[in-house]
């Protein structure tokens, strides 16, 4: 393994909030589980918010979700997770941002969506979305005049809002830097809340008219050990 300090590069970072980066992995033919834990320690060690995932389904096996400023330690932990001898299979990056429609949200909630803490306790249930909204020439969102998308994404958060304290929902975004526009994570306490809160929303019409989503990962959070344990 390299010495990354003999290479350190000069931060790159958002002007505002975090990094975010989701890798979708599986054991190669020699995964080394001690190397694949000391690169998850080592991350944390240097600030790296690391939520790691027993992904159920055939796409993938494992999923990390990293958060850090710096999008160079997000990058040295993808190269030592492949260094442990993991395949990543599909990835998706995003910053934490702040929505245009967030104006007059208290200062915690604005705060807790531009640095989260994750993962919260008590929610092991986990999914990840891409989404974007469409262009359609008679679904174009971005047509509409601000004040009635606004309208919209106010009463699609209303219905969110009625699974408080069941499900934590963070949003990051992704234009100009992944295929989709938004990244969706969720964490719940039960399997079953995932399912409802999606299916719940997508009756909304910022939703159901606007709405074009990617594919659908899901598993449970739980320690590395955990999971490398009952993986390889």
């Amino acid at each position: 393994m390299s010495d990354r300090a003999t290479y350190r590069a000069s931060p790159v970072e958002p002007s505002i909030g975090i990094g975010v980066v989701h890798l979708f992995a599986r054991p190669g033919p020699t995964p080394d589980p001690g190397a694949i834990t000391a690169a998850v320690k080592e991350a944390e060690a240097e600030g790296v918010q690391v939520v790691t995932v027993a992904v159920l389904g055939h796409k993938a096996d494992v999923a990390f979700m990293a958060l850090h400023a710096d999008l160079w330690r997000l990058r040295d932990f993808q190269t030592a997770l492949h260094q442990g001898g993991l395949e990543i299979v599909d990835s998706y990056v995003s910053l934490t941002e702040l929505s245009e429609y967030a104006a007059g949200l208290p200062e915690e909630t604005k705060q807790a969506r531009l640095y989260p803490q994750l993962p919260p306790e008590g929610k092991p249930a986990w999914c990840f979305y891409p989404m974007s909204k469409r262009r359609n020439p008679d679904q174009n969102w971005y047509e509409l005049a601000f004040e009635r998308r606004k309208e919209l994404m106010y009463d699609h958060g209303a219905t969110g809002r009625k699974f408080s304290g069941r499900v934590l929902q963070l949003i990051t975004g992704s234009t100009g830097i992944d295929d989709y526009e938004w990244g969706v994570t969720l964490f719940c306490e039960h399997p079953d809340d995932l399912k409802e809160v999606v299916y719940t929303m997508r009756y909304d019409e910022a939703s159901a008219r606007y709405a074009e989503f990617g594919p659908f990962y899901a598993g449970m959070v739980a320690p590395v050990e955990t999971i490398l344990g009952r993986l390889l």
